[in-house]
């Protein structure tokens, strides 16, 4: 991604003789886009870059509060990395092409109902490797149960987990802090995989660091083998959406508002250092409600009334 970014900024500066501060303009909105990447389940080549990724990317900007001329110019930026890459050979499509900026920025982020996230459990529990199966089940129990990003997951220490006090320590954006509760679901995955796959492979690979998550050799997993890991439970699962990390933490909130927690409670539970961040979630909730409502009560909408009158 680095070298596209190079080639790219070079182009700019001496074919298109953009001036210095717009070919930094350009540099700092590309290197945005790949910090979030790294945040959210690692980099990735340009060219497998997918449409979920342009949705939650999308999502965290909403979620942002950023402007829809600055949301504009990002996404322009990204297009226009693409024209570059595809005149030259590198990239066959864009898939940030047919992005359509709403004119009142309520965009949902996408989450998982609670039947779904069963149906994930499940799956992660059925990995064919045993070993690896309690990993993983303590990898879902712990993005889905504490609602914390995928970066802060992966660099989640031994230390910072509290099991008596069932509280976790998190390490979050601009080093701020804060503590996070994590249920018996997620405290019984993470003792029967410390037990059963982290500490004997830490000592059949001669593995020493303090790091919760561990691949199938012993070593830090990192963000990019969390999507990949949530990538092969979904292909074992019955579902037949995509998943991103951030969609468990979207899920996470939704859940709990949708059964009543106080929203300045989700958003120290978050870390969002703004309530109005955490009120993205209000709409899904109500999104979700109306929904159900108008699919059950049998006169929610004209239909289900002329039927009934005719009756």
């Amino acid at each position: 991604m680095d070298r596209a970014i190079t080639a790219f900024m070079t182009y700019l500066s001496g074919e298109r003789q953009y001036s210095a501060e717009t070919v930094k303009a350009y540099h700092e909105d590309l290197s945005e886009f790949v910090q979030f990447l790294a945040d959210n389940g690692g980099e990735k080549p340009w060219t497998a870059i997918d449409q979920l990724d342009v949705e939650v990317y999308l999502s965290d900007l909403y979620d942002r509060h950023y402007a829809r001329t600055t949301i504009a110019r990002k996404l322009s930026t990204l297009r226009s990395l693409y024209s570059f890459l595809m005149s030259n050979g590198q990239a066959q499509d864009d898939p940030f092409a047919y992005v359509q900026l709403k004119r009142h920025q309520n965009h949902l982020p996408r989450f998982f109902y609670e039947r779904e996230m069963t149906a994930l459990f499940t799956a992660a529990a059925a990995n064919p490797n045993e070993q690896l199966a309690t990993r993983d089940t303590a990898l879902l129990e712990v993005l889905y149960g504490t609602g914390i990003r995928v970066s802060e997951c992966v660099n989640l220490a031994l230390s910072e987990i509290d099991f008596d006090g069932r509280i976790m320590l998190i390490h979050g954006k601009g080093n701020k802090e804060r503590y996070v509760p994590f249920g018996h679901y997620a405290s019984d995955a993470l003792q029967t995989y410390f037990d059963t796959a982290r500490t004997p492979l830490m000592a059949q690979y001669q593995q020493d660091h303090p790091y919760v998550f561990i691949n199938h050799r012993g070593q830090q997993l990192t963000s990019a083998g969390v999507t990949y890991l949530l990538n092969q439970i979904i292909k074992r699962s019955t579902l037949t959406t995509d998943i991103h990390p951030h969609m468990l933490r979207h899920t996470f909130a939704t859940h709990l508002l949708n059964r009543g927690a106080d929203l300045r409670s989700v958003q120290e539970l978050l870390g969002h250092s703004s309530l109005s961040t955490t009120q993205i979630y209000t709409h899904v909730t109500r999104e979700h409600l109306q929904r159900d409502y108008r699919q059950f009560f049998p006169r929610a909408t004209s239909e289900h009334t002329s039927s009934k009158e005719t009756d």
